[in-house]
């Protein structure tokens, strides 16, 4: 039997709150604490240059939260390579790094890496993040298929996420998000064939992610952000994080 796809809460919406003021509410590491309390395998931040959601301090404070109080928990720190990310990787020591081609100024992900274009670029990044209790995930197009596939495989990546925010903007066109699925499925089956496990992120729901498990099975971990906090508003994080642990277990 596949083992249970694991959930990682995205914290950068909950600081990104708590960032219009000049307060310390809401609580990242409280609400870390409600989530992997409610069930929740892990933590995913994004820290952005600016820090207009994680702060520097966040992820440290993070860190210490995970190593003495939920030592089982994993801590999950993406975010474009530059020198200053790559140094905090190193200072902090995640169980995992996910890599994703970001322009700093973004406001979110929005595509995967050129696995081809840029596969020399990322092994030497790859190369340096790797640790024996470490993993590197790389930011991969719902589309990529089995030649980008084998690109991230050759770098030395040990997984690749999903993006799934083209699937998630489907919600109102059911064509379309089963022309997305089968993109992804076919991707995670060329992933899968590679050795390489699939993560998953981008804008899944409690309302969409049942089809996305149905279609895309073996995904190891979905990391959640947006839709779970939009949920919690209206049920608080510990709800909402049971109802998608529930979703994942089938």
């Amino acid at each position: 039997m596949p083992a249970m796809t694991l959930l990682s809460v995205n914290l950068n919406a909950v600081a990104q709150l708590r960032n219009r003021r000049d307060l310390p509410w809401p609580s990242v590491t409280g609400i870390a604490r409600i989530v992997l309390d409610a069930g929740a395998s892990g933590i995913t931040v994004h820290p952005r240059p600016d820090e207009r959601h994680i702060r520097r301090t966040d992820v440290f404070e993070l860190a210490a939260l995970l190593r003495s109080d939920y030592p089982k928990a994993e801590f999950n720190i993406e975010g474009y390579p530059s020198e200053d990310f790559l140094e905090l990787v190193e200072q902090v020591n995640p169980q995992q790094v996910t890599l994703v081609p970001d322009d700093p100024a973004q406001a979110t992900s929005d595509h995967g890496w050129d696995f081809a274009g840029k596969g020399n670029y990322l092994t030497s990044i790859v190369q340096r993040m790797k640790r024996p209790d470490r993993r590197i995930s790389l930011f991969c197009d719902p589309d990529a298929g089995a030649n980008g596939i084998a690109a991230a495989k050759a770098t030395g990546a040990d997984r690749v996420e999903l993006f799934t925010g083209p699937y998630g903007a489907c919600f109102d066109d059911v064509a379309q998000a089963e022309r997305e699925l089968a993109a992804l499925a076919d991707t995670s089956r060329a992933a899968l064939a590679a050795g390489l496990d699939v993560n998953a992120g981008h804008d899944l729901t409690l309302e969409n992610l049942p089809a996305f498990q149905a279609a895309v099975p073996g995904a190891a971990e979905v990391s959640i952000g947006h839709g779970i906090t939009a949920d919690a508003l209206l049920m608080g994080f510990a709800e909402a994080t049971r109802r998608y642990v529930a979703v994942l277990a089938g």
